[in-house]
């Protein structure tokens, strides 16, 4: 057999090739040379937009080599030499390295990538074709049965191989020295001209914005991964080259588009989309849209995680029909997620990796390099000014690209915050434009997470005009981007108060948690949770009604993240008596036995017990039999002395200690516990979700 190596996640110019095994049969090894010279060959009817020269002097010699490699297996001769298989088993190591780096040079966004690395690949070109010349001149040819002209072939191959002079196409070299030239204007705080940079986006073949912004992602992924192999120099370079391509994405294309490059796939999706209701894309359990949909034994379908959460519960049938399941196995329906994700592409919205990891941006701290510090600060000036002064559609792009640019940098929005570009979007706000409200609280979401963006929010009058998106956004993706600010913003102990102090602040959230989507019922619980932090808030969401609110999620939600974070805040609020009484006005009890003994979770666990404690601390005689008469607790509240942490353990035993002194002689009904209950505070992984 011959060793396949796993590239799905290889790194761009490095090619994990591996040798054949050591006993791999003659006619095995053949077969696998003349696909992977098939697959070289075929290389040649796509697009290199640089090494066009030496990619097609490579797949010129590996097509004769191809004959070669067809005829031998034609004649079928098996008896090959073991030097022989050892000089082929050299050409295969050197042809799947070659494979690598032609998949590479014709790698969609990787083009700015491979024009500034055009020395190192065009030596790559150089060393693999000396390689394989190599082999052929110690191949003995004369002991391989072919004709005579293929032989002759061969040998002509080899000849050329050593001659060939792999080097930089001058076109390449002079687009890569503007590009240099260009970094170099950016760090003496030069903005290029707009016709040199228009030059190198043409000679690059970029002829639209989505084709710019995969470049930038491309990039974007590099610099993530040099970044924590700690190659300081190379991340200097993808850092200057991100800034330059970002500059080129906002000044050189007025036009956003999120279209597939792909125009067989634009055509035969556009067909389908325009077949199917958005509802079909959303999974039955959650009616959130699908990640990563798979399919049941059923033939319906429902996202990975909502299905597994549905079969963890202990319900093997199908959810839509009521049927019993005669298997739990999960097909990935990868038609209907390539349909998603056009869809998303044509809404410009983002659509979520599965599995994916919450990105570490510490690292944007500082820019990369000085280049990318001073293009960003004249990017950054030149968008704050197309907010004040730019068209309708101007301002909308300029608000879009400000909100792409602030998500995953900490330095992008420090720039934004110096270019004073927080008031104009601020009163972009009440638009009748849906896209121009959405782009604008998006990017001062986006703002909001800096801390002198905060100040500049406030300090210009932003509360009152995010609140007013809150309770009246044009479209419900820009209430709950609202809502996510808000937790932004509470984070500071002042605004806590004056959001708190806003009569329709906390009745618009506790609106929000009733009406809105999944994700926007989550931005505003946590932001409620935040708000929470200053004690004043605490009878204001009572009176606005957010308790039966939040009780409601721990029944309806099947957002395992929703319900942890509704028992946080339904833990703050149980500290006071007032919320213990509206608490227990709700089915609030039941359901939190009923979470208790069910969950996986530790936090959720904890959060659970906090609660119960809350409650029989401040209800005492009313709650304490209800409790007792769960014969199911007292087994959770024993298994969290040995299996959950200090804190749940503390308050387990604390709670155990009442349930069992309820009916002792001292009783009196309302009791304190033994152990002193702490201030819940620990609140792990509260976060926003939004796909700004």
């Amino acid at each position: 057999m011959i060793q396949k190596s796993d590239d799905r996640n290889r790194r761009i110019l490095r090619f994990p090739a591996v040798h054949p095994c050591e006993g791999v049969s003659p006619a095995t090894l053949l077969c696998d040379l003349i696909d992977i010279s098939r697959t070289i060959c075929d290389y040649q009817s796509k697009i290199f937009i640089t090494q066009r020269r030496n990619a097609r002097e490579a797949i010129r010699q590996i097509g004769l080599l191809h004959i070669f490699f067809e005829e031998i297996r034609d004649r079928h001769d098996s008896s090959l030499p073991d030097f022989v298989r050892l000089c082929f088993s050299e050409l295969h190591l050197t042809l799947q390295k070659l494979r690598f780096l032609l998949e590479d040079c014709t790698r969609e966004g990787a083009r700015l990538w491979i024009l500034m690395r055009s020395e190192r690949v065009s030596s790559e070109f150089r060393v693999l074709i000396k390689t394989i010349a190599t082999a052929l001149d110690v191949l003995p040819l004369r002991s391989i049965h072919v004709s005579t002209e293929v032989r002759e072939l061969v040998e002509l191959v080899a000849k050329q191989a050593f001659k060939a002079k792999f080097k930089v196409d001058p076109d390449d070299e002079r687009a890569m020295n503007d590009v240099l030239t260009f970094l170099n204007e950016f760090e003496s705080k030069v903005a290029p001209r707009g016709i040199d940079l228009r030059r190198v986006i043409d000679y690059l073949e970029i002829r639209s914005w989505s084709q710019c912004d995969k470049e930038i992602k491309f990039l974007d992924e590099e610099i993530d991964w040099e970044s924590s192999n700690g190659d300081e120099k190379e991340v200097v370079l993808l850092s200057s080259v991100m800034a330059f391509m970002c500059y080129c994405r906002v000044v050189m294309f007025d036009v956003v588009d999120r279209k597939s490059n792909d125009r067989s796939d634009v055509r035969c999706n556009g067909e389908m989309l325009s077949c199917l209701n958005p509802d079909d894309f959303k999974c039955p359990i959650s009616l959130e849209l699908m990640t990563d949909p798979v399919t049941i034994s059923t033939g319906h379908t429902y996202d990975r995680s909502s299905i597994q959460k549905w079969f963890k519960a202990g319900s093997i049938t199908c959810p839509k029909t009521g049927g019993q399941l005669t298997s739990t196995e999960l097909v990935p329906n990868s038609a209907l997620r390539k349909l998603i994700r056009q869809f998303c592409s044509n809404k410009g919205t983002p659509m979520a990796e599965p599995g994916s990891k919450n990105r570490d941006i510490t690292r944007t701290i500082c820019a990369g390099s000085n280049v990318a510090a001073e293009a960003m600060n004249l990017l950054a000036n030149y968008l704050a000014g197309r907010l004040v002064v730019g068209t309708g559609e101007e301002k909308n792009k300029a608000a879009y690209e400000i909100r792409l640019l602030a998500k995953s940098s900490i330095f992008n929005r420090s720039c934004f915050c110096k270019a004073n570009a927080i008031a104009p979007l601020l009163m972009m706000l009440p638009s009748t434009d849906p896209s121009i409200q959405e782009n604008s609280i998006a990017a001062l979401l986006n703002l909001s997470k800096y801390s002198k963006c905060k100040t500049e929010i406030v300090e210009h009058g932003g509360l009152i005009l995010i609140l007013d998106v809150l309770s009246r956004g044009l479209k419900m993706d820009c209430r709950q981007i609202a809502a996510a600010t808000l937790f932004y913003l509470s984070s500071v102990e002042e605004y806590r108060k004056l959001i708190g102090e806003i009569p329709h602040a906390i009745p618009s959230l506790v609106k929000l948690i009733r009406e809105g989507n999944p994700r926007g019922k989550k931005n505003a619980v946590v932001a409620i949770f935040g708000l929470l932090v200053y004690p004043g808030n605490h009878d204001r969401m009572i009176a606005a009604g957010a308790i039966p609110s939040l009780v409601d999620l721990l029944t309806s939600s099947v957002r395992e993240d929703l319900v942890t974070d509704s028992l946080a805040v339904l833990a703050r609020l149980a500290e006071k008596l007032d919320a213990t009484i509206a608490i227990m006005g709700t089915s609030a009890l039941p359901q939190l036995i009923r979470i208790l003994n069910s969950t996986t979770s530790r936090v959720e666990k904890e959060y659970c017990v906090s609660l119960l404690l809350s409650l029989c601390t401040n209800g005492g005689a009313e709650v304490i039999p209800m409790l007792q008469n769960s014969p199911s607790l007292m087994a959770s509240l024993y298994s969290l002395l040995t299996e959950g942490n200090s804190r749940a353990s503390k308050k387990a035993s604390s709670l155990i200690s009442i349930l069992h002194g309820f009916h002792s002689p001292n009783s009196t009904g309302l009791l304190a516990p033994e152990v002193p209950q702490e201030r819940f505070v620990h609140v792990p992984q509260i976060v926003v979700d939004s796909f700004c």
